[in-house]
């Protein structure tokens, strides 16, 4: 007998208020829901009612047992506006074939190739940190990871434009963020029209003198040409671009901020990284080899992504009715699985608050870690991103002692979930 999914009472809604307000998170209070209610709940707000979910076994119905029956395509979402048939947000065969077409350029054989390139950006950025200057380790990771992304995917120089687009950069991430549209939808926000306008000509720029390039030199192997001799149109092959540059560079801007972040609020941690690091690495230009060897870095970069996934929570919208473990979800609701909550639920992780990048020595129960996803839709960029927050992470620690200067530190949901009000370090050269 179908069961009437929990919503929270007077009383758990007053206890999430104060988490909320005490803490200044969001996540605070629908940790409150979380453990009042379980894993299956409704949050009931005016205009937004979705139902949530939490832990391994919810995500594997998402993911994998029902996921030909929810859409990733929500129309009333600003994603979908600014990406448009963008891979992130189509489904089907539209979906499988842009993603057959992006794959190579993504693939663990093809992605190795991409280590000069993350190794030169990275040294771009951190040659102008002054010797014990204290900078923005949120705002330089942004700039490494926008300056890589674009060479490495579009074989585009956007350092000469970076200054001009970085506020619409911003814009575009800050137009998909969570807000007031989630409750009134429809209402204009003219205020971004016009920097979302500048990204878009920048853009079609590139693609016109791509375009152009081709029909001179048809060897071009990188992702912006694959694209266009895949005979798409401008308007689908700016889409891709936007959903790699969006979604591509920020979610690991994040994961290196947070990374940095725990490293300062953790001194044990950050010495046995930087000792890691210079042990392996020595003074030399890293190789592919000796980033591979670093082990707890990449437990940190783990750890991290457990305690404050980038993408932090998964939405669908159900495509026919359906029940999970006895509750009913009706054809055209929103449903939420929280990659937060499952990966700091107490029955599958210990001290789950705490940070401990030991804890993934071992192989953990299988949909309890899941930043990336999971099943046939799983991040497509996940091994470019693995391998570039090792590397940037790497080449930071091999050539500055780092110290973080403002410890207290939240997290703010964005396009994102990142560290705010920032990660302010300061970095004496080796």
């Amino acid at each position: 007998m179908a069961r009437d999914i929990p919503t929270p009472d007077g009383e758990t809604s007053w206890h999430a208020l104060q988490a909320l307000l005490r803490e200044r998170h969001p996540y605070a209070a629908v940790e409150i829901f979380h453990r009042a209610l379980g894993d299956v709940f409704r949050i009931t707000l005016p205009g937004f009612r979705p139902i949530f979910m939490a832990g391994p076994h919810a995500a594997r119905f998402v993911l994998v047992e029902a996921r030909e029956s929810f859409n990733w395509r929500n129309e009333n979402d600003p994603v979908t506006e600014l990406l448009d048939h963008g891979m992130l947000v189509v489904d089907g065969e539209e979906h499988d074939h842009l993603r057959g077409l992006m794959n190579p350029a993504l693939s663990r054989r093809r992605v190795d190739g991409y280590l000069d390139i993350m190794l030169r950006r990275t040294d771009e950025i951190t040659v102008g940190w002054a010797d014990g200057a204290t900078v923005d380790m949120l705002v330089e990771m942004r700039k490494i990871t926008l300056l890589a992304l674009m060479e490495a995917l579009f074989d585009v120089d956007l350092a000469p434009e970076l200054d001009r687009l970085w506020g619409p950069v911003l814009s575009a991430i800050r137009y998909v963020s969570p807000g007031l549209w989630m409750l009134w939808r429809g209402v204009p926000r003219p205020q971004f029209d016009g920097r979302i306008r500048q990204l878009d000509e920048y853009l079609f720029r590139i693609i016109a003198e791509r375009r152009e390039r081709l029909e001179r030199d048809s060897e071009a192997g990188d992702l912006l040409s694959v694209l266009i001799q895949a005979g798409l149109p401008d308007r689908r092959v700016r889409d891709q671009m936007l959903t790699m540059l969006i979604a591509g560079h920020d979610t690991n801007t994040a994961l290196l901020a947070w990374a940095l972040a725990l490293l300062g609020q953790h001194p044990e941690a950050l010495a046995r990284s930087t000792a890691e690091v210079r042990a392996t690495l020595g003074e030399a230009r890293p190789e592919i080899e000796g980033i591979n060897q670093l082990e707890y870095v990449a437990l940190v970069l783990k750890e991290a992504l457990r305690l404050y996934p980038p993408i932090h929570l998964g939405s669908r919208v159900a495509a026919a009715d359906l029940e999970f473990n006895g509750y009913p979800i009706p054809r055209g609701e929103r449903v939420v699985y929280s990659i937060y909550l499952t990966q700091r639920d107490p029955a599958y992780w210990d001290e789950p608050a705490r940070f401990i990048p030991e804890r993934h020595t071992g192989r953990s129960a299988p949909y309890t870690w899941i930043p990336f996803g999971g099943g046939p839709r799983n991040c497509i960029g996940s091994a470019f991103g693995m391998l570039e927050a090792k590397v940037v992470l790497a080449r930071v620690l091999q050539q500055f002692d780092v110290e973080l200067v403002e410890p207290a530190i939240r997290p703010r949901m964005a396009a994102t979930l990142e560290p705010q009000p920032g990660v302010r370090m300061r970095g004496g050269r080796v």
